[in-house]
C-alpha cells in the first residue's frame, strides 16, 4: 500500500512539473492506485480550497507563477560556488520556487545581497526550479557602447561607430573579453567617470567582423540615431516601480483571459476573453473582453519614464533583437501580462450582434490575471483538432468561444470591406551566431486574424467613447489615396486588361475588387504592390479625417501601450475621461499633442526605416553565399541606372545596373518609367516576369547585384542586348524567333501605362 503524499510534497511536484499536473501524473508519481485515489482526490480538493492550488479542467497548477522578468535577491554562494536567489515578486502561498542564477563570461560579479533583475527560464532541476539569466544589477545603469574595438599594448581602445560618439573609451587588458584588433565589441561603462583621461569600459560582447550577420542589426540601430541606452532617472524610475494592487481597480481576475502571441514574444500586452451572450435581446451574439497592461499607472506624464517613452515613441524590431520603448522591468514585468501574474490593465467588454456589428461597450480599469500565454500555432492547432496538454485545457471554455466571436466579426468585416492586400510577411530565422539559416513567408492563422479583429474593434471603442466624451486625444489618420497616384493605379490596371472605374467616390471596396480580378493572375503581385504604393501613409494627428484603409469613421490605437506612445496617450486621455485618477492626460499635454503627434509619426518612420536596413543588409548576407545562382522575380521598380528586380525566393530586392543589360544606350522615360533600348526597342517595364543571375552580394550595404537573363521567359543572348546598330534576336520558348524592336511596338503602349505606376525602387 503506497503512501499518501503530503500536501507539502504534492506542491512541490507540481511546482517541479508543470507539464505533469493531472490527477493521474500525481497518483503515477505517488505510486497510488485503486481507492487510494479518493484520498488523494481529497488532498487535492483542500490544496484547492485553501487557495494553493487551481483546477483547470483535470490539471492542477501553481495559482501564481514568477513573471519571465523578476527582481531577485541574490543569497550567499553554496559550498560548490552556485548563485541561488530570493525572487521578491513572488504572490503564491505555496513553496517559495527556487532560482539558480547562471552568469555569462562577461557579467559583472555578483555577490549576497545584490537585487538584479533577471529574465527566468522553467527548469525541472532536482534542487531548482528557475534558472535566471542577469539583465542588469538593480541600481546601476552602465553606458553601453558600440564600437571597433583596437588592441594596444595594455589593453586596448574602443572607438564608438556612432557619429555622435567621437570619444574614445580605454579597455583595461584584464576587461578586453579576449578581443581582437578590428572586431566589433559591445561595452559597458566600468566604474565611475573620471575627470581626466578616456572613461574606462569592460567588453561584454565580441561582434567579430563589423559586416558580419550579427552586426547588421546594431549598425543600424546606431546608424538611424534610435536611442537604446535608458538614463539613469528612467531605470531608477522604474527600478522603484512596484505591482499594483486592486485598490480603486474593478477585480476581473475570474475571467479567463488569456495571451495569444508569437512563440518567442517576451512582452504580453493585450489578452481577450469571449463568451455567448446570455441576453435574450441579442440572440446569437457575444460579449468580447480585451484586456490591455495598464501602462499609464507606472509612466506618469512629465516623468522621466515618460520623456523617454515619448522621445522613443514606439519600439524598434530586428530579427536579433528589440529595442524597447520601456525598461525591462516595466516592458517584460511589471506591464507584461504574464500567466498566472495579477497585473493592472484598462479592460473594454463589447457586444456584437450574431452579424458582428458592435452594439455597446464600455471601459474599465481593472486588475486581471491571464490563465495562460499561449501562441497563435498551438491555439490553430488546437481549433484543427491537434489539441495538446497545454491547450486542452482551454479548449472548450476559452478557444472555441474565441473563435465563435471572430466567426461573427469576420461577417462584418467583409460586409465593410477594408482593404485586402495579399502581401505576404517576411520572416528571417536566424542561428545564435546571428547567421540567416532561412528566409520564408509567415503563414497567416485565423489566430492571428482573430487577435487582429479584436484589437481593431477596441481601438474603435476607444476612439468613439473619447469622441462621445469631447476628450482630446491622438487618432491614427489614413486618408484616401492622392488623385495622381490613383491615375497611376487606373493605368497600370488597364494594361494588365483589368478595370478601376474613375468617376465615383472612392471606397476599398473598388480596390478589392480590382485586386480580386487580378487574384490568380500573372499580374496579382503587380495590381497588389501598385495598390499599396497608391495609399497615402498612416499617420497621428488630433483630429479626426478617419481611417480609409480599414474603412473605419473612428480610430484610434489603444491595444500595445507597451510598444507605442500613441497608444499611452489613448490610455492617458479615457482615464481622464472617466475621473479614474491624477495619471491621465495633463493640460500640458493637450497643449503639445499636434507636436507629440508630428514626433511619434517620424519615429514610427524612423523605425520601419532601420528596421527595412537590417532585413536588406541580412538578405544579402544570406544570398552571399550563393552569387552565381539564378533566380526567378518580377520587376518592381525602373530607374535610370538600372531596374529593381524582386526575387520570389526570399523577396529581396535587387539592382540590374542599365549597363549590363546590353551595349546598346537605353532611354529612361521618367514619365511612363520604362527603359527602351535604342537600337533593338527592347522594353523593359514594371511587372515583367524575369530570370536572373546573381553577380554580387554586399552584406555591408545590404546591396544584391543581377544580371538579366530572361524577360517574359524568353532568354536574351549572352552580353545582353546585343551589338550596337544590329537587331538583335532573342528566342521564345517555343522556339521561334521573335525580332525584339518587333515585339517591343506591339506591348508599347500596354507597357507605357502599365509602369507609370513607379518612379523608383519600392519604398
Amino acid at each position: 500500500m503506497a503512501r499518501i503524499p503530503t500536501k507539502a510534497e504534492i506542491l512541490d511536484w507540481i511546482s517541479a512539473h508543470p507539464t505533469q499536473t493531472a490527477k493521474r501524473d500525481i497518483a503515477k508519481a505517488f505510486g497510488i492506485k485503486g481507492a487510494e485515489r479518493i484520498d488523494l482526490k481529497r488532498i487535492l480538493k483542500e490544496l484547492e480550497a485553501e487557495g494553493h492550488l487551481e483546477k483547470r479542467k483535470k490539471t492542477y497548477a501553481d495559482p501564481d507563477r514568477l513573471p519571465p522578468v523578476s527582481v531577485l535577491l541574490v543569497k550567499a554562494p553554496n559550498e560548490d560556488g552556485d548563485l541561488f536567489a530570493q525572487p521578491l515578486e513572488w504572490h503564491g502561498e505555496g513553496v517559495e520556487p527556487i532560482v539558480l542564477v547562471i552568469p555569462r563570461a562577461s557579467d559583472p560579479a555578483l555577490g549576497e545581497g545584490d537585487c538584479i533583475l533577471a529574465r527566468l527560464t522553467v527548469v525541472h532541476e532536482a534542487d531548482h526550479n528557475y534558472e535566471a539569466r542577469l539583465i542588469r544589477r538593480i541600481g546601476t545603469n552602465p553606458k553601453r557602447i558600440l564600437g571597433i574595438y583596437r588592441a594596444g599594448s595594455e589593453g586596448g581602445r574602443v572607438v564608438p561607430i556612432d557619429k555622435a560618439g567621437a570619444t574614445e573609451w580605454m579597455v583595461p587588458e584584464a576587461n578586453t573579453h579576449g578581443a581582437k584588433d578590428g572586431e566589433l565589441v559591445e561595452a559597458e561603462q566600468a566604474g565611475p567617470k573620471a575627470r581626466m583621461g578616456l572613461p574606462k569600459a569592460r567588453i561584454v560582447e565580441r561582434l567579430g567582423d563589423p559586416s558580419a550577420p550579427k552586426a547588421v542589426s546594431l549598425i543600424a540601430i546606431h546608424y538611424h540615431g534610435i536611442p537604446d541606452h535608458f538614463p539613469d532617472k528612467v531605470i531608477a524610475e522604474a527600478d522603484a516601480a512596484k505591482p499594483m494592487g486592486l485598490s480603486g481597480r474593478e477585480d476581473l481576475r475570474d475571467l479567463p483571459f488569456v495571451t495569444i502571441d508569437p512563440a518567442d514574444a517576451r512582452d504580453h500586452d493585450d489578452a481577450c476573453f469571449a463568451h455567448a451572450d446570455d441576453d435574450p435581446k441579442n440572440p446569437g451574439g457575444h460579449i468580447i473582453w480585451v484586456a490591455i497592461a495598464d501602462v499609464a499607472a507606472y509612466v506618469t506624464p512629465g516623468s522621466a519614464l515618460d520623456r523617454e517613452a515619448r522621445k522613443r515613441g514606439n519600439s524598434s524590431y530586428f530579427p536579433d533583437r528589440v529595442v524597447p520603448m520601456l525598461p525591462d522591468r516595466l516592458s517584460g514585468d511589471l506591464c507584461s501580462l504574464h500567466e498566472g501574474v495579477p497585473r493592472p490593465c484598462l479592460a473594454v467588454r463589447m457586444q456584437i450582434d450574431e452579424a458582428g456589428n458592435k452594439l455597446s461597450h464600455r471601459f474599465v480599469r481593472g486588475l486581471m490575471k491571464s490563465q495562460a500565454s499561449l501562441h497563435y500555432s498551438e491555439v490553430q492547432a488546437a481549433m484543427d483538432g491537434q489539441v495538446t496538454e497545454r491547450t486542452a485545457p482551454f479548449l472548450t471554455e476559452v478557444i472555441q468561444p474565441l473563435y465563435a466571436a471572430y466567426a461573427a466579426l469576420k461577417a462584418a468585416r467583409a460586409e465593410r470591406q477594408p482593404l485586402e492586400l495579399d502581401l505576404p510577411e517576411r520572416k528571417i530565422t536566424l542561428d545564435d551566431s546571428g547567421k540567416v539559416t532561412s528566409v520564408n513567408f509567415r503563414d497567416r492563422l485565423d489566430a492571428h486574424k482573430l487577435i487582429e479583429e479584436f484589437m481593431v474593434l477596441a481601438n474603435v471603442a476607444a476612439a468613439e467613447t473619447l469622441i462621445q466624451k469631447r476628450q482630446p486625444l491622438l487618432f491614427r489618420v489614413h486618408e484616401e489615396p492622392a488623385v495622381d497616384k490613383l491615375d497611376n493605379l487606373r493605368e497600370t490596371a488597364r494594361a494588365a486588361g483589368l478595370n478601376l472605374a474613375k468617376g465615383q467616390v472612392l471606397q476599398t471596396r473598388h480596390l478589392n475588387a480590382l485586386l480580386n480580378a487580378a487574384a490568380g493572375t500573372d499580374d496579382a503581385e503587380l495590381i497588389n504592390i501598385s495598390t499599396l504604393r497608391s495609399m497615402q501613409q498612416a499617420y497621428y494627428f488630433p483630429e479626426n479625417f478617419g481611417h480609409f484603409g480599414l474603412a473605419l469613421r473612428n480610430y484610434a490605437h489603444f491595444t500595445s501601450p507597451i510598444r507605442r506612445y500613441a497608444d499611452l496617450i489613448v490610455h492617458r486621455a479615457l482615464i481622464t475621461a472617466h475621473g479614474w485618477g491624477k495619471d491621465g492626460l495633463s493640460p500640458e499635454e493637450i497643449e503639445r499633442l499636434e507636436e507629440t503627434a508630428t514626433h511619434i509619426s517620424a519615429t514610427e518612420r524612423r523605425s520601419m526605416l532601420a528596421e527595412r536596413d537590417t532585413t536588406d543588409r541580412y538578405l544579402a548576407s544570406y544570398l552571399a553565399e550563393r552569387v552565381g545562382n539564378e533566380f526567378t522575380g518580377r520587376i518592381s521598380g525602373i530607374a535610370r541606372f538600372g531596374a529593381f528586380v524582386k526575387l520570389d525566393e526570399t523577396g529581396a530586392d535587387g539592382l540590374v545596373p542599365v549597363r549590363s543589360i546590353g551595349r546598346e544606350y537605353f532611354h529612361f522615360d521618367p514619365k511612363a518609367g520604362t527603359l527602351m533600348g535604342s537600337d533593338t526597342g527592347l522594353m523593359i517595364a514594371i511587372g515583367q516576369r524575369v530570370t536572373v543571375r546573381l553577380t554580387q552580394a554586399a552584406p555591408v550595404t545590404g546591396g544584391l547585384e543581377l544580371e538579366l537573363l530572361a524577360l517574359e521567359d524568353a532568354e536574351l543572348p549572352s552580353g545582353g542586348a546585343g551589338a550596337p546598330g544590329k537587331g538583335g534576336r532573342r528566342r521564345s520558348p517555343a522556339g521561334r524567333t521573335v525580332t525584339r524592336r518587333k515585339a517591343a511596338k506591339s506591348k508599347h503602349k500596354a507597357a507605357k501605362v502599365k509602369s507609370k505606376a513607379t518612379r523608383n525602387r519600392p519604398k
